[in-house]
């Protein structure tokens, strides 16, 4: 699915969902749309592939739906949402991809992500995270990689990345900079004063 936001790692996870195919077969179907080009997109299930085309499994069961491509993001977010182990990033740009899916169904196409973003209910976006919380996951995907990669490893925490994000990329790769030669990271309170500086 092009510009899907979460990872397929080849780790343990993934090798013991190779494994589970080999012993038990592919269990639940992929889900998959035909798109204009004569091919399927997954839309449902790309770690299942994966897992299938390690072990040497050349053809899956697919359950195909004709839908476009809003309603296909949607639904592949929704599917990958409860998985266990999500990373920020991953959160982040699959929250983006359904809000802005969610605003181009809707009636009003003058609004702005922001004004999107408070329109519609946490339900319509998540049922998990407040529409608050949408909000500040979506603020991640501002950050550059570098910064966004130590928000995945746990080297700097979610309240304090949401404030860097404020900053512009010239100001966060000078941040990256830093941080590479202070062998540390900032907590929220420097967060917030480099959020303010940076206005």
């Amino acid at each position: 699915f092009e510009g899907h936001p979460f990872q397929v790692k080849d780790d343990d996870e993934m090798d013991q969902l190779v494994f589970s195919v080999l012993t038990q077969g592919l269990l639940t179907p992929i889900t998959v749309r035909a798109t204009d080009t004569d091919e399927y997109e997954v839309i449902s299930g790309h770690r299942r592939l994966r897992a299938c085309q390690k072990a040497g499994i050349e053809t899956v069961p697919a359950l195909i739906y004709s839908m476009d491509r809003d309603a296909a993001i949607i639904a592949l977010v929704d599917s990958n949402l409860h998985r266990e182990h999500l990373l920020p990033s991953e959160k982040a740009f699959a929250y983006k991809m359904k809000m802005d899916a969610l605003s181009h169904q809707g009636k009003r196409t003058d609004l702005t992500l922001d004004q999107v973003g408070l329109k519609l209910s946490a339900e319509q976006v998540s049922n998990d995270d407040s529409a608050t919380q949408v909000k500040r996951y979506i603020r991640l995907t501002n950050l550059i990689k570098p910064l966004l990669d130590m928000v995945d490893e746990g080297k700097i925490a979610f309240t304090p990345a949401v404030e860097l994000s404020f900053l512009n990329d010239t100001e966060q790769g000078d941040l990256v900079e830093v941080i590479e030669v202070c062998e540390a990271t900032p907590n929220l309170s420097q967060a917030q004063r480099l959020k303010k500086i940076s206005q």
